[in-house]
């Protein structure tokens, strides 16, 4: 379902009016995509074009939450408002469906999955429960035929997508029991990737680092830990810490090329003291 096309008078003064609510952000999109006045490059563009800027403004949000910069959170959100704006746009225009069936869709979804606000089911559960009710809601609407690992998107981020197929092989009790198993699974894949880098070719080294990663992601879920966070976390510190190597290079007159391996991991550990002097 879509609206009907404003007249150019009408169209003008909406795109202008300051402030505004969704209805100017899709007379703008609809402006932008107009093949004979619109922007030729959001003319020429498709669903494949646009999706890597989705992810890119999606991550882009995310880098926003964890700074805390909420201002700029603001403007992060609108951008990623705006890739749905503009996929909606495309879909409608190739006659697949409109914004307002993407917002009756996932309207109907949240109440959908929510019978304990929207239904007459009981609100004393555990966000615990909560999740795993979900999952049941989710798996119904994929069907009785569906596989256990359909649906998982292979656009992920590995890390993610991994303990998203763990997680829901661990539904159907495909899972180790205790953290002690997964420690023991992460010691032998560790072992296997020490042999191969003598022995087998680069591909299979290149698997048995991918088995030693899809370990750790498991890990971390059984410990309750986004390994995805925790890798972030670990870049941004990685990140820190070679910056203050670099700035007391630079003191002493240096670049990190002219430094060597023994000189950067003593400031490196006095980075890492530094940080703790000042937690």
């Amino acid at each position: 379902m879509s609206l009907p096309p404003l007249d150019r008078a009408k169209s003008d003064a909406l795109v202008q009016t300051p402030g505004g609510d969704i209805r100017r952000l899709l007379e703008i999109m609809a402006r932008l995509r107009d093949p004979d006045t619109g922007c030729p490059w959001d003319v020429e563009q498709t669903f494949a074009s646009i999706a890597r800027y989705t992810l890119e403004e999606a991550h882009e949000v995310v880098d926003a939450i964890e700074r805390e910069d909420w201002a700029e959170l603001r403007g992060e959100l609108g951008d990623l408002l705006l890739q749905t704006v503009f996929h909606a746009r495309m879909a409608e225009e190739a006659g697949l469906f409109g914004f307002s069936d993407v917002v009756a869709a996932i309207s109907d979804k949240m109440v959908a999955r929510h019978p304990h606000v929207f239904g007459d089911e009981s609100r004393d559960k555990t966000a615990e429960q909560q999740t795993v009710d979900w999952e049941a809601l989710k798996a119904r609407e994929r069907g009785a035929r569906a596989r256990v690992l359909d649906g998982v998107a292979l656009a992920l981020p590995a890390l993610t997508r991994a303990v998203k197929l763990q997680n829901r092989a661990a539904r159907v009790g495909f899972d180790w029991p205790s953290t002690e198993e997964v420690l023991d699974k992460l010691t032998e894949e560790a072992r296997e990737v020490v042999e191969a880098r003598e022995t087998l070719t680069q591909d299979e080294v290149s698997e048995e680092i991918g088995d030693l990663l899809f370990v750790m992601a498991n890990l971390a879920r059984h410990l309750k830990v986004d390994p995805e966070a925790a890798l972030r976390a670990a870049n941004q510190k990685f990140t820190r810490r070679f910056a203050r190597i670099e700035d007391w290079l630079t003191e002493a007159g240096k670049t990190p090329d002219q430094s060597d391996l023994a000189e950067m991991d003593a400031l490196w550990n006095r980075a890492k003291a530094e940080e703790k002097a000042a937690r």
